[in-house]
């Protein structure tokens, strides 16, 4: 038996209804489910068979190659990774970024992981107390890396790189500091860890999907001269089957999840509209079974961020009207806010020909609604 998973309309939730509330740091996720099943539908009889409760069938498990076969457990777990990254970065200047490459051909995963032990025990010797989220990623020559995210309880010390690599003594290091304009750490920080550049894969010879393709043109708030292709997830083919995707220190804290109704979730959080939002609809093969699952996230960064946007358009809309007073023009005049920069080369131009038009003495005609 298999789902199959379909994205819907967007399905309204009732104030009465029962909700799961997950807090991770600045951003909380609220999920609704149309049904609840608190009975296991499987059970498992050994490393080939399980057993379907609600039948009797004993079906034969199937077992996969690697990582990328197992989308739905792989959304799962890149999921939990970033919801412990938004959990525990909630101060960027309190962490780094770090990746840690080998010199050598090390293909060995208990060798890699007794390295970057060694590692954390001589940066905490040296620095002091810390916590960390780590990813050990493969190359598609089969060496392996990691990618680091360390995070120390004050304002993280200034550590040149050659110091870095030094600690590490493996090979080469890149510390990076997080950037503050960043409102979702977690997406940003997984979203470069599994995909891999479309020239690799296909040297590789790995298969992929053409919704898999996603387009890049800008690294690192550099603009790129030529756009380059990514198969997302497609890294990921190069794990051995139930390979952990990442190791935490004891002290990293888990998303705090909690219980109640709909309105009360709302009244917790604070904001009336989600930043994101999602509804999908779970079928099985045999169309027994069905179930409806709204997801809505909320970004607490994001509603300081529109407050000073808003803040902003007020200030804009107020010195503009006090420029173009006694104009013949002003009562035509509108202003757009100042949301992105499209609006604003926009407002600028508009108000450039009304400037042009007071200068001539012309009157800007605005086309006008008809009366139905």
């Amino acid at each position: 038996m298999s789902m199959k998973i379909q994205r819907i309309r967007k399905e309204d939730i009732n104030d009465d209804a029962t909700v799961s509330i997950k807090e991770m740091g600045h951003t909380y996720e609220i999920c609704w489910c149309e049904h609840k099943n608190d009975k296991a539908p499987i059970q498992k009889i050994d490393k080939d068979h399980y057993l379907i409760t609600a039948t009797g069938e004993v079906k034969q498990c199937r077992h996969i190659k690697n990582r990328y076969q197992s989308k739905g457990q792989l959304a799962q777990s890149f999921k939990r990774l970033r919801e412990l990254i938004n959990t525990n970065a909630t101060n960027v200047s309190n962490c780094r970024w770090l990746t840690l490459t080998y010199r050598e051909h090390i293909t060995d995963t208990k060798q890699a992981y007794n390295d970057f032990d060694k590692f954390i025990k001589r940066l905490r010797y040296k620095y002091g107390s810390l916590e960390y989220i780590n990813v050990c990623e493969p190359q598609g020559n089969g060496r392996w890396h990691f990618h680091c995210l360390i995070i120390f309880p004050s304002k993280a010390p200034y550590i040149p790189n050659d110091e870095m690599a030094e600690i590490w003594g493996h090979g080469f290091t890149k510390t990076q500091k997080l950037d503050n304009r960043i409102d979702n750490i977690g997406a940003y920080l997984s979203a470069h860890i599994s995909d891999m550049e479309i020239e690799e894969a296909d040297s590789l010879g790995i298969e992929y999907d053409i919704e898999d393709i996603k387009e890049i043109t800008k690294i690192d708030n550099q603009q790129l001269e030529n756009p380059k292709y990514y198969i997302k997830g497609a890294r990921l083919s190069l794990y051995p089957p139930k390979f952990n995707l990442y190791r935490t220190s004891r002290g990293i804290k888990k998303p705090v999840k909690e219980y109640m109704t709909y309105k009360q979730a709302k009244e917790k959080i604070g904001l009336d509209q989600p930043t994101y939002s999602k509804s999908v609809k779970l079928t099985d093969t045999d169309g027994k079974f069905s179930n409806k699952i709204t997801y809505e996230h909320y970004n607490m960064r994001r509603k300081k961020k529109h407050k000073k946007i808003q803040n902003t358009d007020r200030y804009n809309t107020k010195n503009n009207k006090r420029h173009h007073k006694g104009n013949k023009v002003s009562k035509h005049t509108f202003f757009l806010p100042h949301k992105n920069a499209i609006f604003t080369r926009v407002k600028r131009v508009f108000n450039e020909v009304i400037d042009l038009c007071v200068k001539r003495g012309k009157r800007l005609k605005l086309p006008r609604k008809k009366r139905e």
